[in-house]
């Protein structure tokens, strides 16, 4: 399964290289071509294969990052533990005592920090200073920790994807399934023939300012851009007294953004994405609220403006060391954006 493949790939922002390889192996065959910009976007064309209609957009670009949230060794400790910085927007409250992965070489190791015996009852009543913990390999020192660790490698969550449930929701979990979630899309969708070019971006350091999809979005220059995403889910029960609606809903159907933290996302897109799933009797769901950003909010500013909205799959617990999905999402998902793409091929309405 692509989806188990890509959420167990180690890709922390800025070293998207592994992510990279596994996605060319299975668009062998798939693509027109492709190239590798100066920043590690893989940037994947399809050329139109059909007639355009009049005023149709003869270039479109669907872009999903490859890159997820995680650390980088910025040293080490006399006792051969690990210091270690943030990359990208991680809850410090989820790091204590999660398994890791560190460098090239994939040195198992865990987030260490002070038992609970011996921080008093004031310790357990606040969230950790990540500055008092560190990485353990189990290096006897300093020394043995730099024959395995360098500063500047970089670490993952050590988090295997498995699919929880067969039935209803389907549900399955794993790491950086925001946005692994979007490249398998991407993947799927590449497959169809379209009667304009069709870019398939994957891009790179998304999770630490949009940085791929400016580079790649200025050098495709697309008519229209649409952003693949795995987002907020906060369906879980909230307090009583508070009537709070969710940004979205695990297996109510992929989430269609109107504005988000970094775009306002083209109401005739919008538009698009709904009226193409009401019409082919696919469920989707608005996503509420303001929070996040992505990569359309780099997109839609390229050159002149690039008129972009985003479509993603709801995930429970995004930026953590694991995450859960709906598989029906994700397929339905699929399904939703292919038919966009084909009702796209007539233009866009005013």
């Amino acid at each position: 399964m692509l989806l188990k493949e890509l959420s167990e790939a180690r890709g922390v922002s800025g070293n998207e290289s592994a992510v990279r390889e596994l996605l060319l192996k299975n668009l062998d065959g798939v693509i027109d071509e492709h190239r590798v910009d100066a920043l590690g976007n893989l940037i994947c064309l399809k050329r139109a294969k059909l007639p355009a209609a009049t005023g149709a957009p003869r270039t479109v670009m669907v872009a999903a990052h490859m890159d997820e949230v995680g650390f980088i060794i910025s040293g080490y400790n006399s006792d051969g533990t690990l210091k270690y910085e943030r990359v990208g927007g991680i809850d410090k409250r989820m790091l204590l005592s999660k398994p890791v992965l560190v460098g090239e070489k994939a040195v198992p190791g865990v987030i260490g920090f002070r038992p609970i015996h011996l921080i008093g009852r004031a310790g357990t009543e606040k969230v950790a200073d990540i500055s008092q913990t560190a990485i353990d390999i189990g290096a006897s020192g300093k020394e043995a920790a730099a024959k395995l660790v360098q500063p500047g490698d970089y670490v993952t969550f050590r988090t295997s994807f498995e699919v929880l449930s067969e039935d209803g929701l389907r549900a399955a979990k794993g790491k950086a399934l925001d946005d692994r979630v979007g490249c398998a899309e991407l993947v799927e969708v590449l497959k169809g023939d379209y009667a304009f070019d069709l870019y398939g971006v994957f891009t790179t350091q998304e999770e630490v300012g949009l940085r791929g999809a400016r580079v790649a979005g200025y050098r495709v220059n697309p008519d229209v851009a649409i952003a693949l995403e795995g987002t907020v889910c906060d369906d879980l029960p909230k307090e009583r007294d508070r009537d709070v609606s969710p940004v979205t809903e695990l297996g109510k159907g992929p989430a269609i953004t109107f504005r988000d933290g970094s775009v306002i996302c083209d109401r005739r897109l919008v538009k698009l994405l709904a009226d193409t799933a009401e019409a082919e009797g696919i469920p989707y769901q608005y996503k509420r609220g303001a929070v996040g950003g992505t990569d359309a909010g780099a997109m839609h500013l390229v050159r002149e403006g690039v008129p972009s909205v985003v479509l993603s799959v709801p995930c429970r617990y995004i930026h953590a060391p694991v995450s859960v999905l709906s598989l029906n999402d994700f397929e339905n998902a699929i399904k939703l954006l292919r038919a966009a793409l084909t009702k796209l091929e007539g233009g866009l309405d005013a």
